[in-house]
C-alpha cells in the first residue's frame, strides 16, 4: 500500500483519488481552497442556485465507469442525470433558429434541412460522418491512453478525412475554418459546428480541423444535466472519495514537491508542514507547476503547448427572475454573434472592441432545486472571453441584451444579478488570469496537445485539464483514470480496453 498525495481536489484529481483508494492505496488530498470541486462551484442567494462553471455533462459514460469501479452505487443512485431535449436551440445572426434534438443524428439532419433548407441538412450529414472518422482514428490515443511517448505521430498528421477534390490537403492540412466553410457553405451551419469549440476558447482559423470530433462527441453521445446543479457531480465524486477513505485537507495550500534520491517523496505545504508520500499527484495549472519545484519536469522533444498567449476563460451573468418559465423555454440556447470575425479577432487577443458581442449560451434548466419556489426562474448566461483578470471583460449589459433574445420580459422579470469574471474563474481554480484549458487536439505540430500525465520526475505524476488528455468534464474525469492506471500498474499501462 503506496502513500499518495494528491495536490488539489478538481474533479480529475478526484478521479484519480477515488480509484487509487479502491486499489489499495492511502490518499490524501491537499486543496488550497475550503471546498472541492475546482471550476465546479455554486453561487447561491436569496433560495436561488447558480452553477459558476459548466452547466452541462458532455460524454458521462466517463463518470459512469468512474462510479462503477469505484463503488457500489452506480452514477445515477447518486445523482439524477437528465437528457436535455432539443439539446440546444440555436439562434443565428439572421434571425433564423434551429432546435436540435440530443443524441438523434438524424433527427438533427431533418431539423436543420426543416429549418435551414434540405441542402444544410445534407451538407451536415456528410461533415459528421468526416468528423466521426477523425473520432474513430483519435478516440483511443487522445481519450482513453496515456500520451504516446511518439507523440509527434499524432501531431504530424491531421486525421480529419478531407473530401475529395477540396485541393486543401495539396497545399497543406486545412484549418477547421477552411473545411467547414469549404463543406458546410452556409454561415449558419458554420457557427452551428463553431459554437462548441468557442465554448473551448478555440479560434476555428487557428484549430486542425480535427476539432470536428467537439461537434461530434456532442451529437453522437449527448448533453446532461445533473438535478441540483452540475456542482451536485462534484459533490457526489467527494463523497464516493471519502467512502473510499480518500482524507481531505482544505486549506492546505501545496508550495513544493519534495524530492529525495531522485524521485518525489511528497510535498511541502505553506504552513511549513512536510508530507511524506510514495507518489504525488498534482492537478494544478502549468505556471503553478513551475513553482512547485526547481527541477525541469520536461525535455525539449516533450509536448510544450502554445504559449503564445493566455487561454482563454468565461465571463456569466446569473440572473434571478420572478415569474415561471413559459411553455417554449428550452434548456440551453446558443445566440451567435453578429459579427463573428469581430469576435474571433477578440477572443484571439488580435485587437477588437470589448463593444464586440460574442456568442452567448443562455442556460434555463426547469428544476425546482435552482429557484425559491415555482413562481421564480434562475437563468446563467455565459460568454468566451479573452483570459484576464479585468473586471471590464464582459458587462452585464452586454449579457442581458444577448438574453434578451431568448428569456421574454427580461428587464422586467429581473430581481438582481450577478456577475462572475474570469477573477473569480481565477479564484476557484487557481489558474491565471481565470484560463479555461481546452480538450486535446491532434495535428498542427502538437500545439493542442497537453503534457503526458508521468514527469521527468519519477513519482510526480499530472492530472486534470492541464494535463493530458486536457480540459471539459470527461477529459478532467479520464486523466484521473490514466494517472491511476499508471501509479497501480507501472510505466507499461496503455489504457482501458
Amino acid at each position: 500500500m503506496a502513500r499518495i498525495a494528491v495536490i488539489g481536489a478538481g474533479m480529475g484529481a478526484m478521479a484519480a483519488a477515488a480509484r487509487l483508494a479502491v486499489a489499495g492505496h492511502r490518499v490524501a488530498v491537499y486543496e488550497r481552497a475550503e471546498t472541492y470541486g475546482g471550476a465546479l462551484g455554486v453561487f447561491e442567494r436569496d433560495g436561488f442556485r447558480f452553477d459558476t462553471g459548466p452547466g452541462l455533462l458532455p460524454l458521462p459514460a466517463v463518470y459512469r465507469d468512474l462510479f462503477l469501479k469505484t463503488g457500489k452505487q452506480p452514477l445515477e443512485e447518486c445523482v439524477e442525470l437528465v437528457e436535455i431535449d432539443p439539446s440546444a436551440r440555436h439562434l443565428f445572426a439572421d434571425g433564423s433558429s434551429a432546435d436540435l434534438p440530443n443524441a438523434s443524428r438524424a433527427g438533427v439532419v431533418e431539423a436543420l434541412g426543416s429549418a435551414l433548407g434540405d441542402a444544410a441538412g445534407e451538407r451536415w450529414d456528410a461533415y459528421l460522418n468526416r468528423a466521426r472518422d477523425a473520432w474513430d482514428r483519435t478516440r483511443r490515443p487522445l481519450l482513453e491512453e496515456p500520451l504516446w511517448p511518439n507523440w509527434r505521430v499524432l501531431a504530424e498528421r491531421d486525421p480529419y478525412p478531407a473530401p475529395r477534390g477540396s485541393g486543401l490537403l495539396r497545399r497543406r492540412p486545412p484549418t477547421f475554418a477552411e473545411s467547414a466553410r469549404r463543406e458546410l457553405s452556409d454561415p449558419r451551419l458554420i457557427a452551428l459546428v463553431e459554437s462548441p469549440l468557442l465554448a473551448h476558447g478555440l479560434d476555428p482559423r487557428s484549430t486542425p480541423a480535427a476539432a470536428a470530433v467537439l461537434p461530434y462527441l456532442e451529437q453522437a453521445f449527448g448533453i446532461w444535466y445533473v438535478k441540483g446543479g452540475l456542482r451536485e457531480l462534484a459533490r457526489a465524486l467527494y463523497e464516493r472519495c471519502l467512502a473510499r477513505r480518500v482524507e481531505f485537507h482544505f486549506g492546505a495550500e501545496a508550495v513544493a514537491v519534495v524530492e529525495k534520491e531522485g524521485r518525489a517523496s511528497g510535498i511541502e505545504l505553506a504552513d511549513g508542514t512536510v508530507v511524506d508520500a510514495d507518489q504525488v499527484v498534482a492537478g494544478v495549472d502549468p505556471a503553478r507547476l513551475g513553482t512547485l519545484t526547481d527541477r525541469p519536469l520536461q525535455h525539449a522533444e516533450d509536448v510544450r503547448p502554445d504559449s503564445s498567449r493566455t487561454p482563454p476563460s468565461r465571463c456569466s451573468a446569473f440572473l434571478a427572475l420572478r415569474g415561471a418559465p413559459g411553455e417554449d423555454a428550452v434548456h440551453r440556447t446558443v445566440v451567435h454573434a453578429p459579427d463573428r470575425r469581430a469576435e474571433l479577432d477578440r477572443l484571439a487577443g488580435r485587437g477588437g472592441s470589448a463593444a464586440v458581442r460574442p456568442t452567448v449560451t443562455v442556460l434555463r434548466p426547469d428544476d425546482p432545486a435552482l429557484r425559491p419556489d415555482d413562481d421564480h426562474e434562475s437563468v446563467v448566461v455565459t460568454a468566451t472571453v479573452p483570459g484576464q483578470s479585468a473586471e471590464e471583460v464582459m458587462t452585464v449589459e452586454q449579457l442581458i441584451t444577448a438574453a434578451e433574445a431568448v428569456v421574454p420580459d427580461l428587464r422586467e422579470r429581473l430581481l438582481w444579478h450577478e456577475v462572475h469574471t474570469p477573477a473569480d474563474v481565477e479564484k476557484a481554480t487557481g489558474a491565471p488570469h481565470g484560463a479555461v484549458p481546452a480538450p486535446a487536439l491532434p495535428a498542427a505540430d502538437g500545439r493542442f496537445l497537453h503534457p503526458a500525465n508521468s514527469t521527468r520526475m519519477p513519482g510526480l505524476h499530472l492530472v486534470g485539464g492541464w494535463a493530458h488528455p486536457g480540459g471539459g468534464l470527461p477529459h478532467a474525469g479520464m486523466s484521473g483514470a490514466l494517472v491511476a492506471g499508471l501509479i497501480v500498474e507501472g510505466p507499461e499501462f496503455r489504457g482501458s480496453q
